[in-house]
């Protein structure tokens, strides 16, 4: 802990301008995520039915990612309604990290799924199924397309770790339903149906790189880790060149949700009739350098003995 030498702390703090999207912009990212659920539902029925009849696994996949792209699709979707809701007395924030709870989930009920498929596909080498090759190009291409429609709607909104989780989701069934029409042609053209598991479980080591990377992102924005894109040091140096600013400790920057940055810190300082000025500038520089719009300062005046300039980790102390 530090040991400060100063006068009694005069409790203030400053919140920078909450850079909020508006409820215009909201409602057209919630609509474009309700369209790609309503165009994904619509065709995982009929893929399902092709693949169990085809005997294709790779379709049968493929119809799996459409079905859990549905509820990823209608998890996004209600998640994004709830981050919209105003702040309450049990959420003071309102329900911003509704958002990122739905990516959590997504990215787990993808790496469930892909586990499903390699399960299956491993069995399959094992006891090969006669497949209907035409069958199986004819839906996939139909599937691709769909696939590729929704990624594009999905591509337009907003781009928050609720509509990318959501967008991995539909990216895999895109590259799903590449894996079904290759399949299906080389069944068609040889004959050699082992290339039906084999390509799902290309497809599923591919998903899986980007469903990791995309759950480490979550977790680290729920333990409340440092953005990826903000150096915490050069935050601390720029509010400690501030005028009137003597050192920074117990500095925090952690994200609220997807495009919401917030900080806190303690500002020591010669005089707190210093202080307004001192909380204006550093708003704006923590808004114009590092994009962080959700600002808490809270200053502490010295006493009238000298700064003690003591040595302090890095992380802790800006000088």
């Amino acid at each position: 802990m530090h040991a400060h030498n100063h006068a009694p702390r005069a409790h203030a703090h400053g919140h920078g301008i909450h850079h909020a999207h508006s409820h215009t912009t909201h409602d057209g990212a919630n609509g474009k995520l309700i369209a790609a659920l309503l165009l994904t539902l619509s065709f995982a029925g009929v893929e399902a039915l092709a693949g169990w009849w085809s005997g294709s696994l790779a379709l049968l996949s493929d119809a799996a990612h459409m079905f859990t792209d549905s509820s990823a699709l209608g998890l996004a979707a209600a998640a994004a309604w709830l981050a919209r809701r105003p702040p309450s007395f049990r959420h003071s924030y309102g329900l911003v990290r509704a958002e990122v709870l739905a990516a959590l989930f997504n990215s787990l009920l993808m790496l469930v799924l892909l586990g499903y498929i390699v399960h299956e596909a491993i069995d399959r080498f094992g006891t090969p199924h006669a497949i209907a090759g035409n069958t199986v190009i004819g839906v996939a291409i139909i599937g691709l397309g769909i696939n590729l429609l929704v990624a594009w709607v999905l591509s337009r909104g907003e781009h928050t770790l609720n509509s990318r989780a959501a967008l991995l989701h539909v990216l895999g069934d895109a590259l799903g339903s590449v894996a079904a029409i290759s399949a299906g042609i080389v069944i068609v053209t040889t004959g050699w149906t082992p290339i039906d598991p084999l390509l799902s479980l290309l497809v599923s080591a591919l998903i899986l790189v980007s469903s990791l990377r995309l759950l480490r992102e979550v977790v680290h924005v729920l333990m409340e880790g440092v953005p990826g894109h903000v150096q915490l040091d050069a935050v601390g140096q720029d509010l400690a060149a501030l005028d009137g600013v003597l050192r920074v400790h117990d500095l925090h920057v952690w994200t609220l949700s997807s495009g919401s940055i917030a900080l806190s810190a303690h500002l020591e300082i010669n005089n707190l009739d210093d202080w307004p000025g001192i909380l204006t500038a550093a708003r704006q520089r923590m808004d114009a350098r590092h994009g962080i719009g959700h600002v808490t300062l809270q200053p502490e005046a010295l006493s009238a003995h000298p700064l003690v300039r003591r040595p302090y980790p890095p992380h802790s102390s800006f000088s």
